[in-house]
């Protein structure tokens, strides 16, 4: 009876019959950790309608909606002295900033627009907030249609890609027939609900609902300069491997807790970049 509705409701969307009910989905999105071989997890949500979709997390986007008014940039920081607020005994306090409190660690967004079939991928490069499109067709896949797999108790096809360096496998769901998925993934018919490149990369949806809130906004996008996708990747891991070098040159240290200096885990592209054709 779930996928009944939820089959339903997005044929009715795919025609316009419902422009009020969109749908998201959770994901967990796995890479390596900077720091080591262990693995790291973010959470991300795909909210869709008919005519676009973003990808994104949920907090970075909830701290850039307060940051992009004065109003809201005082809030934010009265919420977090709150929380890392530590009073003494003698009536003085200091911050623990090791304390969970409202924080952007995470800046992708990926915008995808249906009408156009283009997606925009806003992101930080080198410290400094970037934007590129792309074309949809950029992506081309073969289904492997005798392959399947459950997830979230959906009957999910199994189809292929080489997209960007990188060999990807993904799950979609033809019961869902929205033809989009987390990150850049999309253009199958079905919603996908995992996908992987078999190097620690993992995207796998772990909730799906409908519902009659709006995509969300992308805040402050004149902030951001238009890039080339190739350089702008390449900037960022050579940000990456040479931030404490330069800062060194600045004639600022940064050193661990116990004074040592302080080494940056290497960013290894073949590693840790969902995308490596840069």
């Amino acid at each position: 009876m779930k996928h009944l509705f939820i089959f339903i409701a997005l044929c009715l969307l795919a025609v316009a019959a419902m422009a009020q009910q969109n749908i998201r989905v959770s994901y967990d999105q796995t890479e390596f950790s900077l720091h080591g071989d262990s693995l790291a997890t973010s959470k991300f949500l795909l909210s869709a309608s008919a005519h676009r979709s973003l990808y994104y997390n949920r907090m970075s986007q909830y701290v850039d909606s307060l940051t992009s008014t004065p109003e809201g940039k005082k809030t934010l920081k009265e919420i977090q002295i709150a929380a890392w607020k530590v009073d003494s005994p003698d009536g003085t306090y200091t911050l623990d900033m090791r304390r969970p409190a409202p924080r952007k660690t995470i800046d992708l967004y990926v915008d995808k627009n249906f009408d156009t079939s283009t997606l925009s991928v806003y992101e930080k490069y080198a410290g400094e907030p970037g934007v590129y499109n792309e074309p949809f067709d950029e992506m081309q896949w073969n289904i492997v249609s005798d392959s399947t797999c459950e997830v979230l108790g959906y009957e999910c096809v199994r189809a292929e890609t080489d997209y960007h360096g990188r060999h990807w496998i993904a799950w979609f769901a033809p019961d869902v027939p929205l033809p989009d998925g987390p990150w850049k993934l999309r253009g199958l018919p079905g919603l996908i609900m995992k996908a992987g490149t078999g190097h620690g990369i993992s995207l796998v949806a772990t909730g799906i609902e409908m519902t009659d809130t709006a995509v969300p906004a992308i805040y402050q996008t004149d902030a951001y300069s238009k890039v080339d996708r190739k350089k702008a990747l390449a900037e960022e891991e050579y940000f990456r491997n040479n931030y404490a070098a330069s800062l060194g040159a600045q004639g600022i240290r940064i050193t661990n807790a116990d004074g040592t200096a302080y080494e940056a885990p290497k960013f290894i592209r073949a590693k840790h970049a969902l995308e490596t054709d840069y």
